[in-house]
């Protein structure tokens, strides 16, 4: 099989994996008695970010080769996440503190795959001769196809007394709203496992008998933060991850709370039961705008291509603010899935291949590890339990939704969510200041 369609492979894997759950677990959770810990099942991602990828980038750079690494942590991640299926198959309503710490071991070993994919891919793609800035991105497009096949199935899935199917009308039974989106997740997780193996090995880089305990321990990558422009790259890059997780958690909970209105045109709209399809256009987009990446990076360079990402935040929040599922303002929500391929592509993509041109060449799995810590870990984690904080503020659980206190207060909080990304955009602009190449 060709060297770039086995690579593309895998990363189809390694996000279908993530697409099963992370945009509609909340209108699991919600119905399961745990609305006032949904901020943390996605902060909690960012918790296990902020030191697992830099640990197994460790492992990967000095210890295990990194796709033997990616397989070994899939293996884990999905054995827990078949463990969530198994509790919610049982029990309606889980024992909270067991269902949470088995969701933290899931994502503490699925978290670092991320990086690992990425450091496997680069691995190979230049052992081979190949160009990462031009040949990755058609790559990692395939990461986000497969985050929309598994988001399309588990919105149309439904398992109902034994019987298998699929709808695009209402029915509480749809994969996005049970516990059978853990069993997908989980399942995927063995097939990316046994696959890793069947990868070109990635052969670690030769130890110098004279490195210091930091070289040892592959502490190295924190020295890029002694380089102005490589510390302000990662402060803004913690800054804007605050972003990343606000829609995945909340905007499934926001446009299902449209199926309680007591507009009957709005709550039995095609969107207000179709959360997880219609969230899937940003994903669509995803894969389109990755494919420019190449063209962009060379043409405005990576502050050009960080601002855009940076402005296009502003819309995705705004326009969700506008919106509702009914015609026309689901051209607004449509419009905001639309701005996110370049809200999310622009800043996680870009960036990866910004880190991995920068860094040392004996050292690429902890720098790629950081920059993940920096985004999905601390800058997630704190964005998220804000967005919690805020949201709880304005609204409050009725039977299975997220429902408004008083009238606009969705929309108070997407606009608030908006305005901290355009002051972290402008901000961003005058201070990060990259070599002119």
């Amino acid at each position: 099989m060709n060297l770039k369609v086995r690579l593309a492979v895998m990363n189809f894997l390694e996000f279908a994996v993530w697409g099963a759950y992370l945009t509609c677990m909340g209108n699991y959770l919600i119905p399961a008695g745990m609305l006032n810990e949904l901020s943390w099942f996605y902060a909690i991602q960012g918790i296990v970010s902020i030191f697992m990828p830099t640990l197994m980038g460790i492992v990967a750079d000095k210890y295990m080769q990194p796709q033997r690494m990616l397989g070994l942590c899939h293996l884990l991640a999905g054995a827990f996440m078949m463990g969530l299926w198994w509790m919610g198959m049982n029990d309606p309503q889980p024992d909270k503190t067991l269902f949470i710490t088995i969701y933290t071991l899931s994502v503490a070993f699925y978290m670092p795959t991320i990086a690992l994919a990425n450091t496997t891919a680069f691995s190979i793609l230049k052992r081979n001769g190949m160009d990462t800035v031009k040949d990755f991105p058609p790559i990692r497009v395939l990461g986000t196809v497969g985050f929309i096949a598994t988001m399309w199935f588990v919105n149309c899935a439904v398992w109902e007394d034994g019987s298998f199917g699929f709808t695009l009308g209402e029915s509480a039974f749809k994969f996005q709203y049970t516990y059978m989106q853990f069993f997908v997740s989980g399942l995927l997780s063995f097939v990316l496992f046994a696959y890793c193996f069947t990868l070109p090995a990635c052969p670690l880089a030769k130890k110098e008998s004279n490195t210091s305990l930091t070289e040892q321990l592959g502490l190295s990558a924190f020295k890029l933060f002694k380089t102005k422009k490589m510390a302000m790259f990662f402060i803004f890059s913690a800054l804007l991850g605050m972003c990343l997780q606000v829609t995945n958690g909340y905007a499934g909970p926001f446009i299902t709370s449209f199926k309680g209105s007591a507009d009957e045109a709005i709550a039995t709209s095609f969107a207000a039961n179709n959360a997880t399809l219609l969230t899937s256009i940003s994903q669509i987009s995803e894969a389109l705008c990755i494919l420019m990446i190449p063209f962009c990076l060379k043409k405005f360079g990576i502050k050009g291509v960080m601002l855009m990402s940076m402005f296009a935040w502003v819309f995705r929040f705004g326009f969700f603010g506008i919106g509702n599922p009914a015609m026309p303002g689901v051209i607004f929500f449509i419009l905001s899935c639309i701005v996110y391929g370049v809200a999310f592509d622009f800043f996680n993509v870009s960036g990866g291949i910004f880190v991995d041109q920068e860094c040392e060449p004996s050292v690429k799995a902890s720098p790629q590890g950081l920059f993940m810590m920096m985004t999905n870990g601390i800058g997630a984690t704190i964005g998220t339990l804000t967005a919690g904080a805020i949201i709880k503020i304005f609204c409050e659980q009725r039977g299975d939704f997220l429902m408004e206190i008083n009238p606009g207060g969705w929309q108070t909080c997407w606009f608030i969510f908006a305005t901290f990304a355009l002051v972290v955009g402008v901000s961003f602009a005058f201070l990060f200041k990259p070599d002119k190449k």
